[in-house]
């Protein structure tokens, strides 16, 4: 329903349109040829409309799917991604000497 203005109060009325179901009847009381090619062409923009309507709803469900798949993709990603920044730092720090060195090592002199 809307609201129709007049003399300062609101009225409401009716739209004037037809559900699917409407445009149906119609049919069966009119019977000229425009009324026939008129009803048809209705029908079709109803067809369409429905089918636009579940192809949206089929989209957005691919786009939820999608969006989870990827979430948990870059989830498994980043934890291999720090793992591999993780083992980057311990090959650049130099390795640590065990034991004594080997060769020969000069001696200071004591004082």
């Amino acid at each position: 329903m809307t609201l129709k203005r007049g003399r300062g109060q609101h009225r409401k009325y009716l739209p004037y349109a037809f559900t699917e179901q409407g445009v149906a009847m119609l049919s069966s009381v009119l019977k000229s040829e425009r009324a026939i090619t008129v009803n048809i062409e209705i029908m079709r923009a109803f067809v369409q409309m429905r089918e636009l309507l579940a192809s949206n709803k089929e989209l957005a469900q691919q786009l939820k799917d999608l969006e989870t798949l990827i979430t948990r993709k870059l989830a498994t990603h980043d934890q291999a991604i720090t793992g591999i920044l993780k083992a980057i730092r311990e090959l650049m720090q130099p390795p640590v000497p065990k034991g004594r060195p080997i060769g020969f090592v000069e001696l200071e002199e004591k004082k």
